[in-house]
Formats: C-alpha cells, structure tokens, sequence
C-alpha cells in the first residue's frame, strides 16, 4: 500500500509527482475545492474542462502542467455537486479513487482533507484510508512482479493546517492501523484455497494474534470430537484438510468495572463446493471467497488489539471446507450441536450456518454482553439487497446500532426482520430445526437458524455479507477487485460505540 504522511508545508514548494486536488460541479460549472487555492487558476480549470471534467462524484482527470505552475501534474478528483461539508466517505471516495492515476510515481500530495475548510484534522483519518485501500493489490502469486509504472505513488502526503497537532498524528496513526487491519482481510479473502484451508488459516491468524498480544487457542478434529462440535465435523467430514475452531482473545489490562464484553463470530468456509448437494460450475471459483467473515472477524480483532481499546472482546471462527466424498455430511442427516440442539440437513450447501451454529454456541458460553457475526451466508441477500448492502438481523435495537455504525463508516447496510412465518418454515419433523426454510425468505431463514443457538440474554447481530464482501467488478472509490475486507470497519465502530456508551 502507498505510505502515507502528512505536511502543512506550502503545495508548490513540495518535492512531488503530482498534486491530488478536489473539484465540484456548480451549476454545471467546474470549481475547485477548498485545499486547491495556492495552484487554482483560470488556466488550470480550463485545461481540466477541456480535459474533460465536469466535477461529478469520483471522476478523475489528469492534466500535465508543463512547469506552469509550481506542481507537474494536476490529478482532479469529482466531489459531485458543491456544497458547505462533505461526508467522510465522499472523500474517502475520491481519495480512493485519486491514488490509482499516481502509477508510476514517487510522492504526491493530496489535498482532501481541506476540502470542508479549517485545519483539516476532521478529514485526514477517512482520506487516508481511501489512499491507503485505494492503492491496494494483491500480487503474492504473480510470477513477475509489478514493475514501478504499474503500481500507485510509494507516497502521499496529506495537507493540513498543522501537522504538528496530536490530533492529527493520532487520525493519520489510526487511518495506518485500520488500513492495515481491513489489508489483512483482503489478503486472507484472495489467497487461493489450495493455500488457504482450515489449518493454514489457522496458524497464519494465530502468528498475527501472537505478534499482536492476542491470546490463541485452535482445536483440531479430535478437540472438536471431544468438545461435541457437531455441525463444525459434519460440514468439515468430506475434506481431507479436517477443520478446525480458532478462538483469539482480547483481554488488557485496565479494562473498567463494567464494561460490556464482546464476542465475535465469523464463518471459515475456505472453499465452498457445496458439498452432496454440489453447486453449479460456473463461478465456482469465488467460492474461495466463503471465508470472508473469518477474515473480518481476525481482522477487526487485530485492529482492536492495535488500537489497545480497553475492552474484552473474543472471536470464535469455524473453518471448514465443505466437499462431496464418501465421508461428507448428506441430506437428511441429523446433526448435533455444541449444546444439544439437533438440526436436520436437507441441503448441504446451506452449511454455514451449521457451522456458526456451534460457534455461536461456544460464543455464548463466555456470556458476553454482545455477540456480532458475519458471514457469506446467503446468495438471497444479493437478491434482496444487491452486492453492496450487507443484510443485517439481531436483536432490534442492536441490529439497527449496527446498521447506524456501518453507516457512518461508509459500510452500507440495511436493517432486515426476522419474520415469524419464515421460522415455522424451517420446522422439521425428526429435528429441532431445518437447515433451510421452505419457501422464499432465504437470507431471513439464515438469520432464524442463527437465533436458534443465540442466548437470550446476549444482544446479537447477523451481518450478511454475501455480496459486499468481493468486489467482481471494475475498482470504484477505495474498493478494488477481489476482497473488500467489509465489514471490519463496521466491526470496529461497532466495538467503540460499545466501549462509549455501553
């Protein structure tokens, strides 16, 4: 990722490749953001419009100054229309966005974070974020790697009104941080499941906890025999690469009397065939992507141990890889839980849930205050909500702190029921319940598995990030292709809005 920094110094006395500066579209007219004034000029906007930029939201136009004014090129980023504030993620946006027109070259400057006026503090966390994902790649399995001219500045600095402020250290330090944590998640969704199964994983998250003074503990198969792991050996039974629970705990010292514990809860499926009830061909392979709320849950935790939040918070991860063999798990089989509570299958591939099942489960046992779990659980959540907005069930109030906490990171998602209907659905007649419901709802009948197996008395939360989860597409704003690492971010704001206010 491009390194980031930040400076007061004067734009045009900076050693730099090009200077990144916001535009808007007034009454259809092209102006420059605030941050821009000491090379803003009639010249340079007529050179931009005739370059093509109109202002509009995420835009990015490149114009070579030809020693006219004191920076060498202009990279102008679209904020939309011009108004008194933008938004943290408007700019996380355009920052994102900027940074990937700086291949090639060393050290740039961004001026976003001036864009709402004032010192700019406010606004140098979100955009170092957005150049930080912005820029990111993943090139660990290239045979050659990316020559210099291919990749984003090795630098950005970021002007502000003083860099000396602790204030903005500390923004620029946990823009560093979190941009870190959401990587590692973005590296772990895009290794390729030859590399990444249920032990490999284990051992990569257990160094990086280690490291992170996070405590570790992994059961393997003959742990999770003991310990009643039904729906964990079941979905894990048909793979050579036998599964495992990873648990890492955070627990500092000088944690308040009082404050709420967390527990956190992400699917592992490192390859996802389906099972017996195999799926189609086609688009098989991002079927490697099915241990994304793994990666978030490791990832956020990391994060919250980086950022020494003095709170308790502990993650159990399940990882399997779900497989058709002779020793796979069938339709029709009935399978206990962590627990006792018994579940029948009537579809292999609806075996997420019946690994979150025993891990929330063990969740519980900690009585936590909270409990957050995200997965790639259901393909009904793309079709009710597309590939960008996660679905979210829990408890309600929770549910909608959640919602409102991914909102203000930028993460979208919606508050979705847990209809009544859809439950007696999902009765079965030689079980305690189905693991899939029995018409449409099918996101809803993943959340009502879940509940089954959540305590009464833990406020919980059900993230579905089946499509936000992997970007298929061309790069927009600060997400690129492949993994996104959502919704780490929402984890973390989450955790924090507990941490203050309980």
């Amino acid at each position: 990722m491009t390194d980031l920094a930040v400076t007061d110094r004067d734009l045009t006395k900076l050693k730099i490749d090009a200077a990144i500066i916001g535009t808007v579209s007034n009454d259809d007219e092209l102006e420059f953001a605030p941050g821009a004034d000491q090379i803003a000029s009639d010249a340079l906007r007529e050179a931009l419009t005739t370059a093509g930029a109109t202002g509009a939201e995420g835009e990015v136009v490149k114009v070579a100054t030809f020693g006219a004014i004191g920076v060498p090129v202009v990279i102008a980023v679209g904020l939309g229309d011009a108004s008194d504030e933008y938004d943290d993620d408007t700019v996380r946006k355009a920052a994102g966005a900027a940074i990937r027109a700086t291949k090639g070259m060393s050290h740039v400057a961004v001026t976003l974070p001036l864009v709402n006026g004032g010192d700019g503090v406010s606004l140098v966390q979100p955009v170092g974020e957005g150049v930080a994902l912005g820029a990111y790649r993943f090139d660990a399995y290239k045979s050659e790697q990316p020559k210099a001219s291919e990749l984003p500045a090795k630098k950005a600095s970021l002007l502000v009104g003083n860099a000396r402020t602790a204030a903005v250290k500390n923004a620029l330090a946990r823009a560093v941080k979190i941009s870190e944590a959401v990587a590692i998640a973005r590296d772990f969704i895009n290794t390729p499941p030859n590399d990444l199964y249920p032990d490999s994983f284990a051992q990569r998250a257990k160094a990086f906890a280690t490291q992170a003074g996070i405590k570790v503990e992994i059961l393997d198969e003959r742990k999770l025999t003991t310990g009643a792991y039904g729906g964990i050996l079941a979905v894990g039974g048909g793979s050579d690469r036998k599964p495992r629970l990873l648990r890492l705990s955070w627990a500092p010292t000088g944690v308040k009397r009082g404050t709420p514990t967390v527990a956190l809860v992400g699917k592992g499926i490192t390859f996802d065939s389906g099972g017996i009830s195999l799926k189609p061909g086609p688009k098989m392979d991002l079927m490697k992507t099915d241990m994304s709320g793994a990666a978030a849950v490791i990832a956020a935790t990391l994060l919250i141990a980086a950022l020494e939040l003095p709170i308790k918070v502990t993650a159990t991860v399940p990882l399997a890889e779900n497989l058709p063999s002779g020793s796979a798990y069938r339709p029709a089989d009935v399978i206990t839980h962590r627990g006792g509570k018994r579940s029948e299958i009537l579809n292999t591939d609806a075996e997420g849930r019946v690994v979150l099942a025993d891990a929330i489960a063990r969740a519980c046992e900690d009585h936590p205050d909270y409990l957050i779990e995200t997965s790639t659980l259901t393909g009904a959540q793309v079709v009710a909500l597309g590939d960008r907005t996660a679905g979210v069930m829990g408890s309600d109030e929770f549910r909608d702190r959640v919602v409102e906490a991914a909102d203000r990171v930028g993460e979208a998602a919606w508050a979705m029921p847990l209809p009544k209907d859809v439950r007696d659905g999902m009765k079965s007649a030689t079980a305690d319940i189905a693991n899939i419901g029995a018409g449409p709802g099918g996101m809803l009948a993943g959340g009502h598995y879940l509940k089954e197996f959540v305590e009464d008395d833990v406020q919980w939360a059900h993230i579905d990030i089946a499509g936000p989860s992997n970007n298929g597409g061309d790069a927009y704003g600060y997400v690129v292709k492949g993994g996104t690492g959502v919704p780490v971010r929402t984890i973390l704001e989450t955790v924090e809005d507990i941490l203050a206010h309980g």
